[in-house]
């Protein structure tokens, strides 16, 4: 029980990846609270992670305004006492060719995506600096890092992201908050079921390990840098990519 006692707050905790977190920090003793633009889908995720012994809540929340984001962080207090631990996961894509790409598409991805992590960053360092200790674990992508056609918008919010981290973790490290960001590569989800099997086969050509990464993969090493195993650990970025960055 890596994290037995402790308050995780998961942004796009509801579904997908931002589930796959939630469930794998709640099997290691965690309390969740889930955040989600979608209440719905965040309320049923929180009372299935109830069913597995811990305290969990969802929390509508839109990540993009900073108010929103110092509500739900000033909600979550309340209901849990702190917050020890935040996940920026939530993200959007709009995947288009530059020259297609309209500002509205633009400005979403990086409200989204970069913003987003900024608000929910800045809401918790607070309360964390009080109380002298946190992780903060924000999901960027080797996108990010590499680039790709079509995903300006996607990789220059990820990139964001990745700046971010290490700019955010020299600044509160002496109050013991670590800071650290994941980089995944190609993640089974609904998206890429979707995708045709020459599209699919390509992407798997580039990658060493012969196979996408499953939502767990992510979970798992974001789990590794939430808790005290990486108590000496803060201002990098972890790659899941199965080798597709070295």
């Amino acid at each position: 029980m890596l994290l037995k006692d402790k308050v995780a707050l998961v942004t796009g905790g509801g579904q997908g990846i931002g589930k796959a977190i939630s469930v794998r920090l709640a099997k290691e003793g965690a309390n969740i609270a889930v955040c989600d633009i979608n209440m719905d889908i965040a309320s049923q995720t929180a009372k299935e992670l109830e069913g597995m012994g811990v305290k969990a809540a969802a929390f509508e929340t839109n990540v993009s305004d900073l108010k929103s984001a110092e509500d739900t962080v000033n909600k979550v207090v309340d209901n849990f006492g702190c917050v020890d631990i935040l996940v920026n996961n939530a993200g959007v894509t709009r995947d288009t060719l530059l020259m297609r790409m309209s500002e509205a598409d633009w400005d979403l991805v990086l409200s989204v995506n970069l913003k987003g992590t900024f608000n929910f960053s800045k809401a918790v360092v607070r309360p964390m600096m009080k109380q002298r200790s946190g992780a903060i674990v924000n999901v960027a992508s080797v996108i990010g890092l590499m680039g790709n056609a079509g995903q300006a918008n996607y990789a220059a919010s990820k990139a964001g992201v990745i700046g971010l981290t290490k700019s955010v973790a020299k600044e509160v490290a002496s109050r013991n908050i670590r800071v650290n960001a994941v980089a995944p590569g190609f993640i089974a989800t609904a998206m890429t079921d979707k995708l045709p099997d020459d599209v699919r086969n390509k992407m798997l050509e580039n990658i060493p390990l012969g196979r996408f990464g499953e939502p767990e993969d992510v979970a798992d090493v974001i789990l590794f840098l939430a808790s005290d195993l990486s108590r000496y650990v803060t201002g990098t970025v972890v790659n899941i990519s199965g080798g597709l960055v070295t």
